[in-house]
């Protein structure tokens, strides 16, 4: 297991008590009535008048059982109230290193023909693209061409591009605009930095660039998920949790983990384990079950979206509570013997096609966290990745000084980095800590006015990504910058 430095922060919120008791009108039923509920009833001697309610001393808490089981950390914080990360074990996360890329610019000539080479002298003659042509032609502007260099953008994907699968107009015109259509005909950098996840990078850039009807590669792409593949290094047998169907399993082995184990595997070999679900004949078929009395599960993997939460929480307690993650256990130190727990991001809400955000991966933790502490009386210890953790940022410089290498031959992080994104609590929190400028759209989870008051973004609020581009670019190069 990586080692991590421990960065934590709690916050205590006190609740003040009611002024007042509660009280609640309830109707008793014969035989539980007091006869001094009415004295002047004439039937008030028997104490069965059958007619009249009394007022009676709420039982209820005015703190629900849940706020005793909540983990210190679950509720995602202002920025005013943060430090460095929510992770109850740290920053310090391991992340993916990432080879460089040859920029487009230098290709031909970092590789030159030489002769004797059959397959150098079986090429065709290298062609100029268009980039190379307009980097050729761009001396006369080389203060705007520096500038362009000097400034990337990041966003965040549903809410600000997409709705679910449906487009949102403005993300269009702007992957136009910084795909070369301004006066230029330069690439301005940009990556995709989302707290989505559930399948593959390469899946998810196709129905991406599909929907928005713009190129999108590969490299210039992070999903949640997408830094977690450094654990493949320490873990060999884990637990895949969320996604639709099989996929995340697929995720997973292509990650580098050598035995992937997901919620149906477990219950096809034992159904007793979820006793309120029944397996379709279709997911029988498509489970890998095995001996688990006979496997020691090293760690859990919440990679997207839970689709069945009382079975893979049901499976996830069990693990944390078994000895050493071998599941038909119950250990004697549920602390000591616990295997860790990932999750690959920590949001509440996220932006779908219904008009009212749904719960996300982050909900379905705190109901983890409150369980397993209603169980064992200590706080669950978890490691999240995703916006706005630290290390997820980390990545994200890499995957930026990358792009800009691929694109301008030059290997550096601008100076201007602009974050757009539509959750407060993520998008601008983390870019804010991070040095970012920030840029909140009111199309997706944020439909506030103004800015917002826990974590305002640094260069402004905005109506969609369009207005947002629009205004960062003015501002780096000039307002008077063609965006055609």
């Amino acid at each position: 297991m990586p080692m991590f430095e421990d960065d934590d922060f709690c916050v205590d919120r006190p609740i003040s008590p009611p002024k007042s008791p509660e009280l609640h009108r309830v109707q008793l039923s014969d035989g539980y009535r007091s006869s001094r509920s009415n004295p002047q009833s004439p039937n008030a001697d028997d104490g069965l008048n059958r007619n009249e309610a009394i007022e009676v001393p709420a039982t209820r808490s005015f703190i629900s059982d849940a706020q005793n089981y909540m983990h210190n950390l679950s509720l995602s914080p202002s920025m005013k109230d943060r430090r460095g990360s929510r992770n109850s074990l740290g920053t310090s996360l391991p992340i993916p290193s990432r080879e460089s890329r040859r920029s487009m610019l230098s290709w031909y000539s970092a590789v030159p023909p030489h002769d004797g080479c059959k397959a150098c002298s079986s090429m065709p003659p290298a062609q100029p693209t268009r980039e190379i042509l307009a980097s050729q032609l761009q001396d006369i502007s080389s203060s705007k061409v520096a500038a362009v260099k000097d400034m990337a953008f990041v966003f965040d994907i549903d809410g600000v591009l997409v709705h679910g699968d449906r487009l949102i107009p403005e993300g269009q015109r702007v992957l136009q605009i910084l795909n070369g259509d301004n006066e230029l005909g330069i690439k301005i950098p940009h990556i995709f930095l989302t707290n989505g996840s559930g399948k593959l990078e390469q899946t998810r850039v196709d129905q991406l660039s599909k929907i928005l009807k713009s190129p999108i590669s590969i490299d210039q792409f992070i999903q949640s998920h997408t830094p977690m593949s450094a654990l493949a290094e320490y873990y060999s047998t884990v637990l895949v949790v969320g996604g639709e169907g099989y996929r995340c399993r697929e995720v997973a082995y292509d990650y580098g983990f050598r035995n992937v184990i997901i919620p149906h595997d477990v219950v096809a070999w034992d159904p007793t384990i979820a006793p309120y679900r029944t397996p379709t004949p279709s997911e029988r078929r498509a489970a890998w079950p095995q001996d688990f009395s006979q496997t020691n599960i090293e760690a859990i993997m919440v990679f997207s979206d839970s689709r069945d939460y009382a079975t893979d929480m049901q499976i996830i307690v069990d693990l944390l509570r078994s000895e050493h993650g071998r599941l038909g256990t119950v250990a004697q130190d549920p602390v000591a013997q616990r295997i860790p727990i990932y999750f690959s991001q920590g949001d509440l809400l996220c932006p779908t096609e219904h008009p009212i955000p749904r719960m996300s991966q982050g909900a379905f933790r705190i109901g983890l966290e409150a369980m397993y502490k209603a169980l064992t009386g200590v706080d669950l210890e978890r490691v999240i990745y995703g916006k706005p953790e630290l290390a997820t940022y980390k990545y994200a410089d890499e995957v930026i000084a990358g792009w800009l290498m691929y694109l301008h031959g030059e290997e550096k992080l601008p100076k201007n980095i602009y974050m757009i994104g539509d959750n407060p609590a993520s998008d601008i929190v983390g870019g804010n800590m991070y040095g970012w400028n920030t840029c909140l759209v009111r199309t997706g989870v944020y439909q506030g006015e103004g800015n917002d008051r826990d974590n305002p973004a640094s260069f402004g609020v905005f109506k969609n990504v369009l207005e947002a581009v629009e205004t960062a670019i003015g501002k780096e190069l000039g307002k008077d910058f063609k965006l055609e």
